[in-house]
């Protein structure tokens, strides 16, 4: 069995391969069964372990087996540790045989990147050049990376709440050679922008749909609890509505899940899926004008079609 680390993902992986690689998934007969959730009691606070299974179907060449496992520790702060710690297991899909272990943390951050990607290819303007990046953490040098696979963009500002945290990531990035610049003032930019995302956990909306111009993507992967807004009331009324699934936005996000519980929208508002998206049901963005927004919460889906990928290129 190969121990894959978070270095090996980041040199056989692309964003553009990855992305294709997804759409190819949803596309297939890719078996998803419902995330496994566990409390598990601890002294000061209950930690929590999510099994993240999904399989190939029967026939599928190669065959494939896999499932992420996800520990949440809260009280590991206090002993200088991360909270979160993530591992996926891949197997052969025709015996159960172990094939890899590999870093969870890192495959996530891959194939949540990949995910937006995919989206704007359907989504987002052809001739997208603006970015903004709301969120300097973990997952902002990935959607940065694979927006700018995903489309002509010329420009990156970056946003965060505190702006010496967006300053440094945008010199690091900048350095790379990607046309990254941090800003204090996130309407302005939002206003000018093609292609808005948001990575945060913010509790309060933070992009306000009076402030998109017409022909604006919004991506949204951050705000994945119920109790969580990355965006307001205004937006999801003015925009076209797509997600990754159906069966977690629409439950688990507050994107939407919020708007839908106060009667702002309903469920059937949605107008596709990524399966819809990938398979061609729905055509994605119809005019130049139109704004779109895309909610991603993530699936096992995208992980075993990353996992796979990187089996393949190790």
């Amino acid at each position: 069995m190969k121990i894959i680390d978070a270095a090996t993902i980041d040199r056989v992986l692309d964003p553009a391969a990855l992305a294709d690689a997804l759409a190819a998934a949803f596309v297939s007969d890719i078996v998803v069964p419902v995330r496994h959730h566990h409390e598990i009691e601890r002294p000061g606070a209950a930690a929590t372990l999510l099994l993240m299974p999904a399989w190939t179907a029967p026939g599928a060449k190669p065959s494939f087996l896999g499932t992420k496992i996800v520990s949440v520790f809260p009280t590991n702060a206090a002993r200088d540790l991360p909270s979160v710690y993530g591992t996926y297991m891949l197997m052969d899909g025709e015996t159960g045989a172990p094939l890899a272990a590999m870093d969870g943390t890192r495959l996530t951050a891959w194939r949540t990147a990949a995910a937006s990607a995919l989206a704007a290819r359907r989504l987002a303007r052809k001739d997208a050049a603006r970015m903004v990046m709301v969120g300097a953490g973990a997952l902002a040098p990935f959607l940065i990376r694979a927006h700018l696979a995903a489309r002509p963009i010329e420009r990156v500002q970056l946003w965060n709440h505190r702006f010496e945290r967006a300053h440094e990531t945008a010199r690091l990035l900048a350095a790379e050679g990607l046309p990254v610049e941090a800003v204090r003032d996130l309407e302005d930019a939002v206003r000018d922008a093609d292609l808005v995302s948001c990575a945060t956990l913010s509790r309060e909306p933070l992009i306000r749909g009076a402030w998109l111009a017409p022909g604006t993507h919004v991506d949204c992967v951050g705000a994945f609890r119920p109790n969580m807004r990355e965006t307001d009331d205004e937006l999801v009324r003015r925009a076209s509505l797509f997600c990754d699934t159906r069966a977690g936005a629409l439950t688990e996000a507050g994107d939407l899940a919020a708007p839908i519980a106060a009667g702002v929208i309903s469920a059937s508002d949605v107008k596709a899926d990524l399966y819809d998206l990938a398979r061609g049901t729905h055509p994605g963005r119809t005019s130049n004008d139109e704004i779109t927004f895309f909610k991603s919460v993530g699936t096992a889906i995208e992980d075993l079609a990353a996992a796979m990928l990187v089996h393949s290129r190790v």
